[in-house]
């Protein structure tokens, strides 16, 4: 019996990434769109940059031995939170909170992609970067220098991600390529809409590229969020058991509120019919 080989990220494989939508709220683009775009991104724009492949396949839920991008209305819906940070298996997991990202603003296309751009860089969420502050190390992160930026692929709009060579102190600004779309130029710059994950004296901690930023970032919920899973000691494996309890005991919950409001509407009904033949 072959032993299953959970967290193998990186043994030669090209992952299979499944995707599959369990929000409530429209993403605002076709599904299918979607992922025929994300596919091209990894292969036209990610992997001759950082040579991470993978091959995204629609689906209803996880397939075992295959890495996952789920798309959620957002943390406190029914299950989310026992999603966690991998799937059952132990591979990598991407979360996509539709109703938060709209709520902020952007566009769920270009969250899927940070998402998925920084999932292949950083399957286990656990690199980090000497950088300029010696004191410090950087957070392995692809997209959140640049999160504000994105280019469409197939007419959607993809985000933009950071190159190798920004983690190249080494390099002298305006040098080489930092990123896809060519706004940095220096190695661990931070565009005033972006940010980066620092550790230092013992702590994690961010750094703004604006004030603005900073203080949307601050109204922002993190939770579940790659940023909030760096805390952690140990990455946790989804719960497909309290996932499928959670989301039935919502439908319960929800047939048991269209029952009542139902049954309010007849008696009201009732009564105003009554009123009239009384009248009459």
């Amino acid at each position: 019996m072959v032993k299953p080989k959970f967290g193998a990220f990186n043994q030669g494989d090209i992952p299979k990434i499944a995707v599959f939508n369990n929000a409530t709220i429209p993403l605002g683009v076709d599904l299918d769109d979607l992922i025929g775009a994300m596919q091209v991104y990894i292969d036209k724009f990610i992997v001759p940059v950082w040579a991470t492949p993978a091959n995204l396949v629609k689906s209803n839920d996880f397939i075992k031995g295959a890495w996952a991008m789920v798309f959620l209305d957002d943390a406190d819906a029914p299950g989310a939170l026992a999603y966690h940070d991998l799937t059952p298996d132990g591979f990598p997991e991407s979360k996509v909170f539709v109703r938060t990202t709209l709520q902020n603003g952007d566009l769920v296309s270009v969250s899927a992609s940070h998402e998925l751009v920084e999932m292949l860089v950083d399957p286990a969420i656990n690199l980090m970067s000497t950088g300029p502050d010696l004191k410090a190390v950087y957070a392995y992160e692809s997209a959140d220098p640049v999160e504000a930026l994105s280019f469409a692929v197939n007419g959607i709009e993809m985000s933009d991600f950071i190159y190798p060579s920004y983690f190249e102190n080494f390099r002298k600004a305006g040098s080489v390529k930092f990123d896809q779309m060519d706004k940095v130029q220096r190695p661990f710059g931070i565009l005033k809409d972006g940010y980066q994950i620092v550790f230092k004296g013992g702590k994690w901690s961010q750094v703004f590229g604006s004030a603005a930023k900073k203080k949307a970032f601050e109204k922002e919920v993190r939770v579940g969020h790659r940023s909030e899973a760096r805390k952690l000691e140990k990455l946790r494996r989804a719960e497909p058991a309290k996932i499928a309890k959670a989301e039935a005991a919502a439908r319960k919950q929800a047939k048991q509120a269209l029952e009542k409001a139902s049954m309010t509407k007849a008696r009201t009904l009732g009564l105003f019919s009554g009123h009239k033949r009384n009248r009459s």
